[in-house]
């Protein structure tokens, strides 16, 4: 159940992250409410994660994941391209995050 809440959390950041460009400064209700709600919503997830997973599992996971989610969401939505050197970037850190959970180490507190 740590994974799911650990990829909820992933989630509700990289959304709050990608919506902070459109709050304008905070000056933007909607987006504004996003990012503060986004945020909540992931510590939220995050804390009910580290109830089964190591905190620096938690946190070395959440912090690549969210690299990788918000890079791809930004070329989504805001048409940010990005060369190819910063995709094989991003693959490195996805593999870094699979090596690390796929170690082998056991996972227990």
């Amino acid at each position: 159940m740590g994974w799911i809440f650990l990829l909820l959390g992933v989630m509700a950041e990289a959304t709050s992250h990608v919506a902070l460009k459109a709050t304008n400064g905070f000056t933007n209700l909607l987006p504004s409410v996003i990012v503060i709600l986004g945020h909540l919503i992931a510590f939220l997830f995050l804390g009910q994660a580290m109830k089964d997973l190591p905190v620096g599992v938690v946190h070395a996971s959440w912090a690549g994941l969210a690299i990788v989610v918000v890079t791809a969401m930004s070329s989504l939505i805001y048409k940010q391209h990005l060369d190819t050197k910063v995709w094989l970037g991003m693959a490195v850190v996805a593999l870094g995050i699979a090596i690390i959970n796929l170690s082998g180490a056991s996972h227990s507190h």
